[in-house]
């Protein structure tokens, strides 16, 4: 994702040989018009399955009244799902050329990574990673089967890039048998070893040579994941909060959470949305800042969902989780997602010490809130809101004030 010399990609729009197959080259940076392709959309909606699986599995957890192994679990098999994803993307950004090769072995990858998605609760119920790692190594040989493809057509420094890359995931994947096969109190130490080993390696590959991704068509493909799992978090929080009242008829109780819920996705989109991102990745050194950082975005996300669930849980009274861990379970990941995005995205587009204080406070209080009982998860919805009004608001008064600084100026 970042290096010190930039390959010489063939010019954006060439036109490309006819027939299924063609060499898998570097796209051009300065590609006009470049967007998520209908193959990059179903792979994302694919990969929200094993999200959704996680989130799954993180409520069951938390409601067992096993909080802290759920979180450690939630962490690692995120982590599996998201470096995956973001793989994917980044290569796709810089080499897709969407000819029949290319499209069969994405195709590879999203099997693995149900295949993936399916082995999810023996991970987290049993401690067995087995089908984990298998999905996981049919989604790794596969990337790594398109890096060498790229590294077939590349020469130089480029083509040094692209096997670095390929034989750093394969080497990442053998480590990962780690989960499998070493004894349970060791895996979280072996998770960590190969959580730096796998963000080492684009370091170490990018020293040579840097892929020539699209600023644009990141942006818009993390955009287009993060939309995806909020809608995750909605459907997941609707469909619990339906069953409770099916079940119990418990619809006073579960308003609150239901609206505070809401609150706080749709402030969640609008805060991510706030800002163009694009323009910002042209700096090399904040790519790998800002894409890693998405983890914490993604995970935070996803986990809201899973919060609010255990939020309707309590509410109807199927959970021995106590009110204020369920309140907790909504407003901690909501205050982290707030930080994150603040920390990726907003800071470098805020001017004054109140706008750059508004995310970081508005955090703060959304932790406050988990002491406020039944009323917990309404009260952040409203802080949440509360904060992307005094945004917007912040923002037009600069507007306003831009605007009349610049007619004051002399017309002559």
């Amino acid at each position: 994702m970042t290096s010190s010399s930039v390959p010489m990609p063939a010019p954006a729009g060439a036109p490309q040989p006819a027939g299924p197959l063609r060499r898998l080259t570097a796209r051009g940076r300065d590609e006009s018009h470049r967007v998520a392709s209908p193959l990059e959309l179903f792979f994302d909606l694919c990969f929200v399955v094993a999200v959704a699986q996680a989130g799954a599995q993180l409520v069951h957890a938390v409601i067992q009244g096993h909080a802290g192994n759920g979180i450690l679990n939630y962490a690692m098999l995120f982590f599996a799902i998201w470096w995956a994803w973001m793989n994917f993307t980044w290569f796709a950004s810089a080499y897709d050329n969407d000819d029949a090769l290319y499209r069969v072995v994405t195709l590879v990858q999203i099997a693995g990574v149900l295949l993936l998605a399916a082995g999810i609760s023996q991970a987290f119920q049993q401690h067995d990673y087995l089908v984990v790692w298998l999905g996981y190594l049919i989604m790794r040989l596969a990337m790594a089967a398109q890096w060498l493809r790229a590294a077939k057509s590349a020469v130089g420094a480029e083509r040094t890039m692209a096997l670095r890359y390929a034989f750093g995931v394969l080497l990442c994947q053998v480590g990962w048998l780690g989960l499998v096969l070493l004894p349970e109190p060791t895996r979280p130490w072996v998770f960590l070893v190969m959580a730096v080993a796998e963000l080492c390696v684009p370091v170490y590959a990018e020293k040579a040579c840097q892929t020539a991704w699209h600023p644009h068509h990141i942006a818009e493909r993390y955009g287009l994941f993060t939309i995806i799992v909020l809608g995750e978090t909605i459907a997941a929080s609707t469909v619990a909060v339906k069953s409770a009242v099916d079940e119990h008829g418990a619809l006073g109780e579960l308003l609150p959470i239901a609206a505070g819920g809401l609150l706080i996705v749709f402030s969640a989109w609008w805060i991510y949305f706030g800002v163009p991102i694009h323009g910002h990745l042209r700096s090399n050194g904040q790519a790998f800042l800002w894409g890693y950082g998405h983890y914490l975005i993604f995970s935070s996300a996803a986990a809201i969902g899973a919060g609010l669930e255990v939020a309707v849980e309590q509410a109807v009274g199927t959970t021995d989780v106590s009110m204020l861990s369920a309140s907790a379970a909504v407003t901690l990941p909501s205050a982290l997602y707030l930080l994150a995005v603040w920390a990726l995205h907003s800071r470098h587009f805020k001017i004054g010490i109140t706008q750059q204080l508004t995310l970081p406070v508005t955090a703060l209080l959304v932790i406050s809130c988990t002491f406020l009982g039944d009323w917990a998860v309404l009260a952040a919805g409203l802080v949440c809101s509360t904060a992307v009004a005094t945004g917007v608001t912040l923002t037009a008064h600069l507007v306003g004030r831009r605007r009349e600084a610049s007619a004051a100026l002399p017309t002559d």
